[in-house]
């Protein structure tokens, strides 16, 4: 079943709107990220990547994360835009989140800004806000994205999306 978008109110995007293949920008808005009670980033440096039908996906410098929060964890993947991914766990406050994260140390080379810097899953960790607001994960357990009350969907990863 194809998607209906939804209109965007006044200051909101519709990830329809986002381009194919993703786009990155910089993003200036404050992210803060807490696990085990501890907050283990807080960081206004993001870049956002912005793909057709997904929430923004944001990558924070690996400098901007509480020291010995990132543990290289195994695995790796392929993404057809952004290159090889390299995974992460995050540990603080006596939990730890295993494979939570993600990264690309030699990125292709439009998205080259984005090598030393960490993406996430918004629903692996004890909370992030995006500029005060709680993040919403995108649905599903394959995507990362970030939804917030700026962004309208329908959003990838909800039941019968795989093929949109």
């Amino acid at each position: 079943m194809k998607p209906v978008p939804a209109v965007p109110a006044p200051g909101q995007e519709s990830v329809w709107d986002y381009p194919r293949p993703p786009r990155l920008e910089r993003s200036e808005k404050q992210v803060e990220v807490w696990l085990g009670g501890v907050k283990i980033v807080s960081s206004s440096g993001a870049y956002r990547v912005l793909e057709t039908s997904h929430p923004p996906g944001y990558y924070l410098p690996a400098a901007d994360f509480l020291p010995g929060a990132l543990q290289r964890a195994p695995g790796s993947s392929v993404c057809e835009w952004k290159g090889r991914a390299s995974y992460w766990s995050l540990s603080a406050g006596g939990v730890t989140a295993p494979s939570v994260a993600w990264s690309y140390e030699h990125p292709t080379s439009d998205f080259a800004p984005i090598a030393g810097y960490v993406a996430l899953y918004a629903g692996r960790v004890e909370r992030v806000t995006l500029d005060g607001e709680e993040v919403t994960p995108q649905p599903g357990d394959f995507y990362g994205g970030w939804i917030t009350g700026e962004i309208v969907g329908p959003f990838k990863g909800v039941p019968g999306s795989w093929g949109w």
